[in-house]
């Protein structure tokens, strides 16, 4: 679809989801109302980071530019970054919302992995003022990277819908996260080699009823699990690295430059909710969940 009919099937998507919450709970207790709709300004900031606009700046300038015939009343930035700022618990339900209306928060698979987030590049991050207390150091085996700054934790479901994505410490290893990053979930969890811990993964089955599937390391025996699941959870290990690498290369949750932590777990939000939307628009069309490139013809 072009870029006019994207903004009206997340404007109408949004709409909607607000409605539900709204109808339970009170956003505002006084005050003027805001120019700019609450639904307005969610649909802005989803269709912004789609158009891989990451900062507010380059947001409102382009929709200020170009669409304004849509939003007649974006006229001010400082007031529309700060509403955007202040939904990030209305942008967060949606997306939960958006993962239950799909049924994919009921997966029984659900592969796990982490992503660096620097804060700030390595030459700086020894006179970092932003995150003094909160960012750390960490590294990434992967990527063979040292970095400053946080994790993200990511739980996909088979079809590649993020389904939990909590901001963790970079220093600790992997493995100290995997209670955080299948908490209240119960099924198969497929994971790389650094999630490897036999008596973790034991304690999980007994307590929980949650299989971690990882691959072996060069010497360690065998697996105990039948070779066909093995080869079906490294498949699905491919998925939640697509994932990882849309939440990287499309919408820059890895350049994501703010001054303190609430803000940046607002942006950090604003961004899976964009790739949620596009999983649940691919869904509604009968397309491929993953094809965001296709989803949008220019």
């Amino acid at each position: 679809m072009d870029r006019d009919s994207f903004i009206i099937h997340v404007y109408c998507l949004v709409v909607e989801r607000y409605g539900e919450i709204v109808a339970t709970q009170r956003l505002r207790h006084g005050g003027f109302a805001p120019e700019l709709s609450d639904e307005e300004v969610i649909t802005l900031e989803i269709c912004g980071e789609f158009f891989k606009l990451g900062t507010g700046k380059d947001l409102f300038a382009y929709f200020y530019s170009h669409y304004r015939h849509f939003f007649p009343n974006l006229k001010n930035r400082s007031l529309f970054v700060r509403q955007a700022a202040n939904l990030w618990a209305v942008k967060a339900e949606i997306q939960r919302q958006l993962v239950r209306l799909s049924g994919q928060d009921q997966d029984q698979v659900q592969p796990i992995d982490t992503l660096p987030l620097p804060v700030c590049v390595y030459t700086r991050a020894s006179r970092d003022r932003c995150f003094p207390t909160e960012a750390d150091w960490g590294y990434c085996a992967a990527k063979k990277m040292n970095y400053y700054g946080f994790k993200l934790g990511l739980r996909v479901s088979r079809i590649g819908m993020i389904t939990h994505f909590p901001l963790l410490a970079a220093r600790p290893h992997d493995i100290n996260h995997l209670d955080t990053l299948v908490e209240g979930f119960c099924g198969i969890v497929p994971a790389d080699k650094g999630f490897i811990d036999a008596f973790r993964q034991q304690q999980l089955v007994n307590r929980h009823g949650i299989m971690v599937v990882t691959p072996a390391r060069t010497r360690m025996s065998p697996p105990t699990h039948a070779p066909a699941l093995m080869v079906a959870c490294r498949r699905w290990r491919k998925l939640v690295e697509t994932v990882g690498s849309h939440l990287t290369e499309r919408f820059g949750v890895a350049r994501i430059r703010v001054r303190d932590r609430w803000h940046y777990h607002h942006r950090l939000i604003r961004k899976v909710l964009a790739h949620t939307v596009g999983v649940f628009l691919n869904l509604l069309l009968h397309r491929p969940p993953l094809d965001l490139d296709g989803l949008l013809s220019v």
